[in-house]
């Protein structure tokens, strides 16, 4: 359910819908997951340093399938009927939530897929904070999981800090809330409020809302528990629903 294209909306909202990736780079020739990171500097598509570091530190090559290009700024099938997002979503998402993923803090990630950006915000939180990502296909958590076994983050897994579960993700994880961030990899009609109501005061969401047209949302919770929100950009995400629907046509 991890996916997205940042993309150019030309005309109105009540126009065609017209859309251009916004694909910072193309091709295969990049071969390390330093030389992606080196590409999202160039293009100055990451501006923190930690974000630098994390990513770094998880390769990108670990979470794609088998004999698919791990580096190039593109989302990825993981089967499914889902991807893993290209590179500069998955930098823009965690920038947008850095400042909430401190050592022993708590981070949901909803629709986990893969499983790369859960391993980032493991090491961001660190074990003494607590990473979550749910995922409603079996399969998928499975495969993340092993994935994560081979990354930096597998000390995480192993002493629990990081958890992959198979679940609904509209309805969140309750067992580790409240979580100071929360970030979900597919579009929502409208914010599901077992979300809402699992955030921290003073926590963030990062959320794509929408159909047609959709806007990478952040959504922050006030101390007094009341909601702010803003659109950061225009993206293109499969829709959040559930499994049946999700998959079919398979």
């Amino acid at each position: 359910m991890d996916v997205g294209y940042v993309y150019d909306l030309l005309g109105s909202r009540s126009s065609q819908c017209i859309v251009t990736s916004n694909q910072y780079w193309s091709g295969t020739a990049i071969s390390r997951n330093k030389g992606m990171i080196e590409q999202l500097l160039r293009y100055g598509v990451i501006r923190s340093e930690k974000v630098v570091e994390v990513m770094k530190t998880i390769d990108r090559a670990l979470f794609v399938p088998e004999g698919t290009p791990a580096y190039v700024d593109s989302p990825a099938s993981i089967g499914y009927n889902a991807t893993i997002s290209a590179p500069h979503m998955h930098t823009m998402c965690l920038q947008l939530l850095e400042d909430k993923l401190q050592p022993g803090m708590h981070a949901l990630d909803v629709g986990s897929g893969t499983g790369y950006l859960t391993a980032c915000f493991a090491l961001m939180v660190g074990p003494k904070g607590r990473a979550v990502g749910v995922e409603h296909i079996p399969e998928l958590v499975a495969w993340s999981m092993k994935n994560v076994e081979q990354s930096a983050a597998a000390p995480l897994l192993k002493d629990g800090s990081l958890s992959l579960h198979v679940r609904d993700g509209r309805k969140g994880w309750p067992e580790h809330a409240p979580y100071d961030a929360i970030h979900v990899g597919a579009a929502a009609g409208d914010i599901p409020q077992d979300l809402i109501d699992q955030l921290k005061p003073g926590g963030r969401m990062v959320i794509p809302v929408g159909t047609c047209f959709q806007d990478l949302q952040v959504i922050d919770k006030n101390s007094d528990g009341s909601i702010s929100s803003r659109s950061e950009t225009c993206v293109r995400y499969v829709p959040l629903t559930s499994r049946d629907s999700q998959l079919e046509g398979l």
